[in-house]
């Protein structure tokens, strides 16, 4: 640890007096694995305190500590200067405690309101107070919701919602409590970058009202705006504390990896050809998109981007034949595809992965080998449809090699790695089936950096050897540091299609909201 780390991490912040809430030598112990080894944080009422470290330093596990999803093996707490012990969640929101899961802990078939007030549900007055006062519990929730600034009904059915708009719910959940302590685990990860302002200004109101406020995010060139100081994990161990503003990225990252990362972004291996090997024509699917027309090269990196709603990913899944348009076509390598159903995208081999990687893309229970080959099954069985186990295997090992994958084994339960191994098992899935065409949809959402660049080479080193790519992603500087061309979506059309080399963030934000060039 450096001395400027040790100085910072024992210095008080300046006005917030003695911290509301201390850990000393917190230590967690799983079977066969040491999550923690004697860490400890300091957090003080108006304070944001970023707790950084690649997937796997501990940073979600402390955060369970904190909240009651787990005891500590070692090691105390200490609560208003007063030594605590939390046994659950609702322990510990009723001391004050509130947090905002990276993994999204929603009821998918209640409305909106009742999972913002789950187990917390106003009532009638008395002699009917064993039922819920629903006016009120709407009021309540679309206040929370329009402190977010997010359009959202309270009468929705989470299971309608996107992945962003559960995430925005699962905020409005947590300020709901009124907490004195708020722990946001990645809570930008799905929101594009308007809502991400909207969070921001909310996160400056509870600083003002004195709320103490943990914050985690491997988007580590947005806690400027927020952060006060930082406190490094790495391999479940301590690291140091420092002011945000005394530090740099670039030495914050270097501290979370134990090695300097000079590029946030591989160099490009791939050029594409002026083949075409995917053209979409005038698609349209009433209510979502319309008029939507491009085309992918053989080797080229094409970004879509735009707001969250624009129809970036409705698209994707269009194309793929999981929500299919109701006119255009869709052409590959000259030849007009009928695509109905992701069965037909599989077998022309065109692939999506989706944002929602756990539900939608991978079986978290079964172990890694299953998950490898689950889009080509019969590639690994007999003609009586008898799975062979070694070349099942066989392959499972091919892929965790060629991919880098970190596994004890193929028979580790997907549930158990970490983001970043999970989606380079989905990428395995789909090359395993052949693929020929990838649309990546935000596929480094709630991954580390060294992850990230992982999975920036592999979308490369894919474009090298001749495949397509669709990289959709809420970070514009990961579409201008991966993509050739990028398509910006605007409710429901393409408004512009740009070289990347030649635009800027700007320029895309500008067509993102809505303008329309002249026509020459």
């Amino acid at each position: 640890m450096s001395t400027s780390m040790s100085h910072a991490a024992a210095t008080t912040v300046p006005g917030a007096g003695q911290p509301i809430l201390s850990l000393r030598g917190i230590t967690k112990e799983f079977p066969a694995v040491l999550a923690l080894s004697n860490v400890q944080l300091d957090l003080y009422p108006g304070e944001v305190h970023a707790v950084c470290g690649e997937n796997g330093a501990g940073k979600s596990t402390l955060m369970k500590i904190i909240s009651g999803v787990y005891q500590p093996t070692a090691g105390e707490i200490v609560y208003k200067g007063q030594p605590a012990s939390f046994s659950s969640p609702l322990q510990s929101e009723a001391a004050g405690i509130a947090i905002i899961h990276q993994e999204l802990n929603l009821v998918s078939h209640l409305s909106v309101a009742e999972n913002i007030f789950l187990a917390r549900e106003p009532r009638q007055p008395f002699p009917a107070s064993f039922l819920v006062d629903r006016k009120r519990l709407r009021a309540e929730a679309k206040r929370h919701l329009d402190r977010l600034g997010v359009d959202i009904s309270p009468d929705a059915t989470v299971r309608n919602l996107s992945v962003a708009q559960c995430q925005m719910v699962e905020i409005a959940k947590a300020l709901s409590l009124n907490a004195e302590v708020l722990i946001m685990d990645e809570p930008t990860s799905s929101l594009t970058e308007q809502e991400t302002r909207l969070l921001f200004k909310v996160i400056h109101e509870l600083k003002s009202s004195g709320v103490a406020i943990a914050y985690i995010s491997h988007r580590l060139d947005e806690m400027s705006e927020i952060v006060d100081r930082v406190t490094v994990l790495r391999d479940g161990k301590y690291v140091g504390t420092t002011y945000f503003a005394a530090t740099t990225v670039d030495e914050i990252v270097s501290r979370m990896v134990g090695r300097s990362l000079e590029e946030k972004f591989p160099e490009r291996l791939s050029v594409p050809s002026d083949e075409i090997l995917l053209e979409v024509k005038n698609l349209r699917r009433a209510g979502v998109f319309s008029d939507i027309s491009f085309t992918l090269r053989r080797g080229e990196i094409l970004g879509f981007a735009g707001l969250m709603g624009a129809g970036r990913t409705e698209v994707a899944r269009s194309v793929f034949g999981a929500e299919p348009a109701d006119s255009g076509s869709i052409v590959y390598q000259g030849r007009e595809l009928s695509i109905r159903t992701p069965r037909d995208a599989i077998a022309e081999g065109i692939a999506y992965l989706s944002e929602d990687r756990k539900s939608q893309g991978l079986a978290v229970k079964m172990p890694l080998s299953a998950n490898m080959v689950l889009a080509n099954l019969q590639a690994v069985s007999s003609r009586y449809g008898l799975v062979d186990k070694a070349r099942h295997d066989a392959v499972a090992r091919h892929y965790v090699d060629k991919l880098n994958i970190r596994t004890p084994s193929i028979q580790q339960p997907v549930r158990l790695l970490s983001g970043g191994n999970q989606q380079k098992i989905i990428i395995g899935k789909w090359l395993f089936s052949q693929s020929r065409i990838l649309f990546f949809d935000e596929p480094t959402r709630g991954i580390d950096v060294g992850a990230k660049f992982a999975i920036y080479k592999i979308m490369d080193e894919l474009a090298a050897d001749g495949i397509g790519v669709v990289l959709i992603s809420s970070e514009l500087p990961e579409i201008l540091g991966l993509t050739d061309r990028v398509a910006v979506f605007h409710q429901g059309r393409i408004t512009a299609i740009l070289d990347t080399p030649k635009t800027t963030q700007e320029e895309i934000m500008h067509y993102a909201s809505g303008y329309r060039r002249s026509a020459p």
